[in-house]
């Protein structure tokens, strides 16, 4: 007989893995995607294993996380400033382009070495590492409070986020080198991430308060 909870449990899973993975590679491609294509997947893969991790270390500290009131606002916070350095970073990069092409003759070549020395890696990297631990706070914290008792569900969401960002960070990361206005959409997503996180966390603080 076909467990009716189990399999609602199951695939609130999987969407969520779907959503918060997806944005999760944004930000590891986006941040990739000025730099070059070698020094490109390094980033990327520094940024998976970085993600799993974190995830794995999570997981098992999960039901004190869920203890900490306004872990999840704080964890917003720094998504979002994550997502401001980033539309900065690629304002003041969009900047610089445009200042090159006037004298440039190769638009192509120019954009590169100005990416690379606007973009270092250790400053990609960092990005990334920050945006890591925000969203593998909200992907554990989702995961678990969907999964309920059901571990071996846990473990399949947190390996299927993982594997989700695999596929997809180089992708987004080739697509934003290409083509750069998607950029803004990017972005975006994050921002619109860091805005839920912060209102759900916002709500359980003001919550916690009205109790005491």
């Amino acid at each position: 007989m076909i467990d009716v909870e189990l399999l609602t449990v199951f695939f609130t899973v999987i969407g969520i893995d779907i959503i918060l993975s997806g944005d999760n590679a944004i930000v590891i491609g986006a941040a990739a995607s000025r730099l070059p294509s070698h020094a490109r997947r390094r980033v990327i893969g520094y940024g998976i294993i970085g993600a799993a991790v974190l995830r794995i270390f999570f997981a098992f500290i999960a039901f004190y996380l869920l203890q900490i009131i306004g872990l999840l606002l704080a964890g917003g916070l720094l998504l979002l400033w994550v997502a401001w350095t980033m539309w900065r970073e690629y304002r003041a990069e969009a900047e610089d382009v445009s200042m090159a092409e006037s004298t440039a003759t190769a638009l192509g070549e120019v954009e590169h070495k100005i990416g690379w020395k606007s973009r270092p890696f250790r400053q990609a990297l960092t990005t990334i590492i920050l945006a890591d631990v925000s969203m593998s706070l909200d992907n554990v914290l989702a995961v678990t409070g969907a999964a309920h008792d059901h571990l071996y569900i846990l473990i399949f969401g947190l390996a299927l986020s993982v594997l989700l960002m695999a596929i997809a960070a180089n992708y987004i990361a080739n697509l934003l080198a290409e083509h750069r206005w998607l950029m803004f959409v990017g972005i975006g997503l994050v921002a619109a991430v860091a805005f839920r996180m912060i209102y759900t966390g916002s709500m359980e603080v003001g919550h916690a308060l009205a109790i005491l």
